[in-house]
Formats: structure tokens, sequence, C-alpha cells
């Protein structure tokens, strides 16, 4: 059975639509990343692993759980609380990684976006501090980084005294929650409104110079096909964060391990005949990603654009370490999702 062939059930039409809306849009979700669910009738509908929210209206994207089952396994500490729990054992997609988080809030329709915006604030040391003045009035919460799936899931749990409606993930993202498709949409406005910052302006590309490099790789690198993706390059600023490290786990997944190496022109002409890192940020010239990745892979270059240029040369940044960007790499769950990340099309 192909997923194609489950019809989506007509009350996920307006989760659906909503889910197409925030899945086109990269400034709040790039590829495959983002999750949303409605909770309906004891049940937990829940955006597959893998799939592209974008693509909500063309193919059935969620996964229906018997929700009762997934919390009591939770609550039993079991290791995969939410595959057992699935209301058609033979739907051939997973839930999402996140399916404990959206179990976990009493929320009826919860929305996980990774919000550019939200992230240069999830990423800065005195991001909570930040925060506290422009999400003032909301009931919000901070959760420290955990890795995707169970322990960002525990993590949230520690929160939640509060009953907050809005949760910042540290290095990674935000929730939203709200009674019906209406009222989480209209949040997640007003903590993107609260939260926008300006872009700073990066030169463009050289394209030629990019070109004489990805003839040099033969045929190992191309040119990201995303513009955003060069402003990492041609920034001085954003080129400077970008040596750092990782940012948030799905950099990680898709591009490797840190940091993203940024070589001057002649130093990439020296290397690019031999393969191997993801992503070359060309100082002053552009973006060359290896010519083996997927469309996942792109919009995260293009990500890494987007969130760099919103944050301020002299912030306190914190980076995913090494043993965190290693559970990442070695997790099974992550590897299925990456399996599937292509553009849908």
């Amino acid at each position: 059975m192909t997923a194609e062939a489950v019809p989506t059930p007509p009350f996920l039409t307006a989760l659906a639509a909503l889910s197409a809306r925030l899945g086109s849009d990269r400034d709040l979700v790039q590829g495959a990343g983002g999750n949303t669910s409605l909770k309906r009738d004891g049940a937990l509908w829940v955006k597959a692993s893998g799939t592209w929210l974008s693509a909500a209206l063309d193919r059935p994207i969620f996964v229906g759980l018997d929700l009762a089952e997934v919390l009591r396994r939770l609550e039993a500490g079991e290791a995969e609380p939410a595959m057992p729990a699935r209301l058609d054992p033979d739907f051939p997609l997973r839930p999402s990684i996140e399916t404990t988080l959206h179990a976990l809030l009493p929320h009826r329709v919860v929305l996980h976006v990774h919000s550019v915006n939200t992230i240069a604030y999830a990423i800065r040391e005195d991001g909570p501090a930040l925060l506290a003045e422009r999400l003032a009035g909301l009931r919000w919460a901070w959760v420290p980084y955990a890795r995707p799936g169970l322990p960002l899931t525990r993590a949230v749990q520690a929160v939640l005294g509060g009953a907050p409606d809005v949760l910042v993930l540290g290095n990674h993202g935000l929730v939203v929650g709200g009674d019906d498709e209406r009222a989480a949409e209209a949040l997640l406005e007003a903590v993107e409104a609260r939260l926008a910052l300006p872009a700073r302006p990066a030169p463009a590309p050289d394209e030629a110079r990019l070109a004489r490099l990805a003839e040099a790789s033969g045929g190992r690198y191309r040119p990201a096909a995303i513009g955003a993706a060069h402003d990492a390059a041609t920034d001085p600023d954003s080129l400077a964060m970008a040596g750092k490290g990782a940012f948030y786990p799905d950099h990680t997944v898709f591009l490797g391990a840190s940091p993203v190496p940024t070589p001057s022109f002649d130093a990439a002409m020296a290397r690019v005949g031999e393969g191997g890192p993801a992503l070359l940020l060309v100082e002053g010239v552009g973006a060359l990603l290896r010519a083996d990745l997927t469309a996942g892979a792109e919009e995260m270059a293009a990500c890494l654009g987007l969130v760099l240029s919103r944050v301020a040369p002299e912030a306190p940044l914190t980076v995913l370490d090494a043993s965190q960007e290693a559970e990442l790499l070695d997790w099974d769950a992550e590897k299925y999702r990456q399996s599937l990340n292509r553009a849908p099309g």
C-alpha cells in the first residue's frame, strides 16, 4: 500500500490547508522540517516523518494514532510510544519524530515550525532574556535544547506547569497550540510579528566564480539553487558566524557535522576536486553544495543564510557540541527521515 492510496479524511482539510501555507513559507518551514497535528475523537493526527508540509493538499501526509495509547506508552517510558499506536498499522509512513510532543500538549491543534526569526533568538546565549521582553503577556516557555523526539518531549514536559501556549525550543524552533486551526495560526502570526527581525542585506553571489568552482570539481559540487544560501558566504558577518558550528538539528542531519568550511576562492579551488563537505561557503563568492545532496539539503543551506542574516554580529551564540551532533548523525529515525527528504513533485 502506498500513502497516496489512502485518502485524507475530510476533517483534516483545514489542517492540510494550514500546513500547506506554512510549508510554502521558507521563513517558517524549510523542506520536510516542521510538523502539525490535530486531536479529534480520541485520535491524534500528525504529519508523517519525511513528508513536506507544503504538499499537504496534494497527497496524504497525516498519520492517525490512538492518543491515549501514545500517552500510556510515553508514561510507561517506552522507547517507541508512537509506532505501535497507529490506527492503521499498514499505513506505509512513520509518524513524525515529534509525535510524543504533539500528544503531550493539551491543545487541539499544534504547530511546530522552524521559524528563522525564532531561531535567530534561540541560538543566542541571551535568547531567553530577549524573548521575555518580546513575548510579554503571552503564556510562553523556554525549552533548553534537547535532541528531537523523546528527549525533547521530556524537556517540554518539565515546563508545562505554567500551561504555555507558546514554546521556544533552544537551538531548534517554535511550537504554538490553539483550540482550532484558526486560533493556532493567529497565535503563530502574533508571535512572528513580535519576533520579526530585519535581514542584513548581502552582496549578490559571484556566479562566474561559482561556475568555475563547479567545473573544477568535476561534477562533485554545484552552486546552491536557493539565493538565500549564498548570503551566508557573501556577507562577512554571516560567514564568520557560520564557521562557529551547527546551530540547530536539521543543519547537522542534512549538511553533516560542523563547522561549515569557509574557504577563500583559491582555497576552494584547491579542494573542490576532492569532494567531501556537504556545504562550502566560499568567502565573498557564494555557496556550493555537494552534487549528490537532496532538496532537503538545499533548503537547509538556505535556512542558514536566512537565520544568520537576522543575528547581530556581536551576539553571543550557542552551537551544538560534538556529542549532540553525534547523536543526531547516528540516529535511525533521522536517517529514515533524510532518506525520504526529496522535494515533492
